[in-house]
């Protein structure tokens, strides 16, 4: 799978396994550490993982990594679930390198997830956005997605609020 990127390199989508765990590490690190205002989870616990703590993920969860010129530019996980809001898979981690943005990243993440919807269960997709990251729910919304239900306060971050967004894959 792959789209064009606004510099004519296209972005590759894979669909990752266990034996790729060092992989799914280095970008997940980068992403809690570039980005630490995006996620719930923190870069200082991540990065005592250990090699089984890595690969206990792939579990229960699908690893999807975008990379543009052989370079992992983005990420997002997908677990099978009945989740909220009629959701029958759960979405998190999503996360473009700032250098990569607007290059169609997340896009092509997503067409690989319209593509393979019914063989692995991402029919209805559900995530959670922080509420002050506007950016995101825009971007969001671009793909299809729509607020469900009211804004959540966090358990992980106190005086922070999650909206719940779905979409149905085309």
């Amino acid at each position: 799978m792959s789209g064009k990127s606004s510099n004519s390199n296209p972005v590759n989508i894979e669909l990752l396994t266990a034996d790729q765990w060092a992989r799914l590490r280095d970008v997940r690190l980068r992403a809690l550490k570039e980005n630490p205002e995006a996620f719930g989870a923190k870069y200082d616990d991540a990065v005592n993982f250990n090699e089984e703590q890595w690969k206990a993920g792939f579990l229960k969860e699908d690893y999807l990594v975008g990379s543009v010129g052989g370079v992992d530019v983005g990420m997002l996980y997908i677990e099978v679930l009945n989740g909220d809001h009629g959701a029958t898979c759960w979405i998190g981690g999503c996360w473009t390198d700032i250098k990569f943005r607007g290059y169609g990243v997340m896009r092509a993440l997503f067409d690989f997830i319209n593509k393979h919807a019914s063989e692995k269960g991402w029919q209805r997709q559900g995530l959670g956005v922080w509420t002050h990251n506007q950016l995101a729910i825009a971007a969001y919304e671009s793909l299809g997605f729509s607020r469900a239900g009211e804004k959540m306060a966090s358990t992980s971050n106190p005086g922070m609020y999650f909206q719940h967004m779905v979409r149905d894959s085309i």
